[in-house]
């Protein structure tokens, strides 16, 4: 039975073996032709930038339109993110800072994003994600922006509007937390850490089943699981990523209250993203304090037909109970009925900044 078989998968293992010769030798001529495009680049003193998000956009938005199956739309996309890394970084590997250390869903979010043919910078905070991305020691970085259990992540709000760096990506991915270990049970744990928000995220199911054992933050949930390696009283709560990294067990997996969990981080950098054909516009305003004054500022976008997807509100830390609007815009800055609605808002609030246009993940 067992030669019959063999018999019987032997003609599709060789059409197996064939294809990924052809394969091959395709990855390895469009390796070519991605060089020779930076070099007509480089000898007409071209934009020198390696990262083009609204191209790869389009390319990944093409496959899919024309792909047949059975390979799922979603799989497209994850292989051809990796084949844009590879082909990418044989001109110069992209410089990605994330809230480190390694194993965070910061990381994991970077790299779905960018591909793993990169050089990954881990930071200890938000703020030195996007210093470094500021003075060029990276060339991209990575932050987390919302939760669709805790909302807002407020520092990087609070960067944005203060930084000169612009979006030129989404990533949104789901949240997975577990409760790690050195030896994959509680016996003689003394503290759980994890970042506070995975903390809140995870408060009703930690309240049922270890409401005796104290709670602590760490800066990120891969920093918990890096002290967790080193000290067997500590359970960290973090994904499978930092729990292979940092040679952890998993005590208990999906502790999350919401199984829906999903966390959107938001790619920042020095270039701006031209239209890709299905892109958002991220724009901070913020309005004098009087009545009436947010209605007209967002009757713009109705007027123009420009559809809101976030609205997000921050205190402006005046003392005038003032606030900072957050908003996510369908359609490129560039295009006309965005355009319009915002020469118009810009004309009535005390306060209008264009975050940057970027192709939607959806």
């Amino acid at each position: 039975m067992a030669k019959t078989l063999l018999e019987k998968l032997r003609p599709w293992r060789e059409q197996i073996d064939t294809l990924d010769q052809q394969i091959l030798t395709l990855l390895n001529q469009r390796a070519q032709a991605a060089l020779e495009i930076g070099k007509i680049k480089e000898s007409l003193n071209a934009d020198d930038s390696i990262l083009k998000p609204e191209r790869e956009a389009q390319i990944m938005a093409h496959l899919q339109s024309i792909n047949t199956g059975p390979i799922t739309d979603q799989s497209v996309k994850a292989v051809w993110a990796e084949v844009i890394s590879a082909c990418r970084g044989l001109e110069r590997q992209l410089r990605v800072a994330f809230l480190g250390p390694q194993g965070s869903f910061s990381e994991q979010a970077a790299l779905e994003h960018f591909g793993h043919f990169v050089q990954p910078v881990a930071c200890q905070n938000f703020d030195e994600v996007f210093r470094l991305v500021e003075v060029g020691e990276a060339d991209v970085g990575m932050v987390p922006v919302e939760n669709s259990t805790e909302g807002a992540v407020n520092r990087t709000l609070d960067l944005l509007l203060s930084s000169s760096l612009k979006v030129l990506g989404e990533r949104s991915i789901a949240i997975r937390h577990n409760l790690l270990t050195q030896s994959g049970s509680l016996d003689g744990v003394t503290r759980i850490m994890a970042h506070p928000q995975a903390l809140a995220q995870c408060q009703n199911w930690l309240a049922r089943h270890y409401p005796q054992i104290q709670q602590d933050a760490a800066s990120s949930n891969a920093e918990a699981a890096r002290i967790a390696g080193s000290d067997p009283t500590v359970a960290a709560i973090a994904g499978l990523k930092a729990a292979e990294h940092w040679d952890l067990q998993v005590a208990h997996s999906n502790i999350q209250d919401d199984a829906q969990n999903r966390t959107r981080f938001l790619a920042i950098g020095n270039i701006e993203s031209l239209p890709s054909g299905n892109d958002k516009t991220s724009v901070i305003l913020a309005v004098p304090n009087r009545s009436g004054a947010v209605y007209e500022m967002l009757a713009p976008f109705a007027q123009h037909q420009v559809s809101m997807t976030r609205f997000e509100s921050r205190p402006a830390r005046t003392g005038q109970w003032e606030y900072y609007f957050y908003v996510d815009l369908l359609g490129h800055k560039d295009e006309a009925a965005v355009q319009s609605a915002l020469a118009e808002i810009k004309q009535q609030v005390a306060f209008c900044k264009v975050l940057g246009s970027y192709p939607s993940q959806a």
